[in-house]
């Protein structure tokens, strides 16, 4: 699939190429994005979304910038600096936007071609990367919990659409499926704007794998019951101390499954661990238009001009986390160990 790329002149371009994430699963559009403006609102309509696509986005984006202003003077290299703070800044919890368009900066006395450069191994170490967390995560897993073919829980949208070839948290779940150590998938809808039920599911449909979607808010319910084996999640961002900042939703998740004593799996690129971010109460949530809480599919739902509280994430402390993988390690933030798995209920 062509998610985050690069259109040079025969395809129209300079611009930056998006499969537009607002349209799926119905439809599968691209987006040919020539300015930077069009770029930045992109990333807050959530037209691409998941921090590794938004940090390959973010490097993209600065590369059009670099295309469009040229590098040759003074003014023209201040105004590429302005856009990619513009860039940088579209969404403020997730730490890959900024990273991937200020690594694609940092090219920028080589003129444009050495930031698109840059930009395209963002690109290609987010495959690489996600390919070494996958792997660790589904050994990790597979050790927890060997007895039989795994039922999983997931919220939001952590595969190839969010996070490059190969996925993160969805990722390993696609990695235990290809071993045939997975037995079905258990997606959360993602409110309010149903990312599990438009983007995951549209995902595991492609792939082949057995899933059933739920409620935001029977993901709880069903670990109670022991429909769940284990929970993955993705992340934003994650504090040094391991508190992760993830879709919202997500905290109601690990509570759960600390309560029934099994294993609440984070798989995050490196770069997403934040060392100048010492704990999760340091983490900036964005918060997002009441209309998205008010209306589904454009029509009201509510009363009109009903106060909301619309935080597009929330922060699970690190004491609920059983592991967090990324491409380098697998580390325990929790002080203590896990309570031992409950028993599952019968199928």
């Amino acid at each position: 699939m062509r998610i985050v790329d690069w259109a040079g002149a025969a395809e129209g371009g300079p611009a930056v190429v998006l499969l537009d994430q607002r349209a799926l699963p119905q439809a599968e559009v691209h987006l040919l994005l020539n300015t930077v403006d069009g770029v930045v609102d992109a990333v807050r309509s959530l037209a691409v979304r998941g921090a590794p696509s938004l940090g390959i986005t973010g490097a993209f984006g600065v590369a059009l910038a670099a295309h469009l202003h040229g590098t040759t003077t003074p003014d023209a290299r201040a105004a590429v600096r302005a856009d990619a703070e513009r860039i940088a800044t579209a969404r403020p919890t997730a730490v890959p936007l900024s990273l991937g368009a200020r690594r694609a900066l940092a090219a920028l006395d080589g003129g444009p071609a050495a930031v698109l450069a840059e930009a395209r191994a963002v690109a290609a170490e987010a495959a690489r990367i996600n390919a070494a967390a996958t792997g660790r995560a589904a050994d990790l897993v597979a050790e927890r919990c060997p007895d039989r073919p795994l039922r999983a829980l997931t919220v939001c949208n952590t595969g190839p659409l969010a996070a490059g070839p190969g996925g993160t948290a969805l990722g390993a779940i696609l990695r235990l499926h290809e071993r045939g150590a997975l037995a079905e998938v258990l997606a959360c809808e993602t409110r309010p704007l149903l990312q599990g039920a438009r983007l995951t599911v549209w995902e595991l449909d492609r792939a082949g794998v057995p899933h059933r979607l739920c409620v935001d808010s029977a993901g709880p319910a069903a670990i109670a019951q022991g429909l769940v084996d284990v929970v993955f999640a993705g992340a934003d961002r994650i504090a040094a101390n391991g508190d992760v900042a993830n879709k919202i939703g997500t905290y109601m998740l690990a509570c759960a499954a600390a309560r029934s004593g099994i294993p609440f799996v984070v798989v995050a690129p490196e770069e997403t661990v934040d060392p100048g971010t010492p704990t999760g109460a340091e983490i900036v949530v964005e918060e997002r238009g009441a209309d998205e809480v008010r209306e589904h599919g454009g029509t009201l739902q509510t009363l009109p001009g009903t106060p909301v509280y619309n935080p597009a994430f929330d922060v699970t402390p690190h004491d609920l986390v059983t592991a967090i993988v990324t491409e380098t390690r697998a580390w325990s933030p929790a002080p203590s160990p896990s309570a031992p798995r409950t028993a599952a209920a019968p199928r």
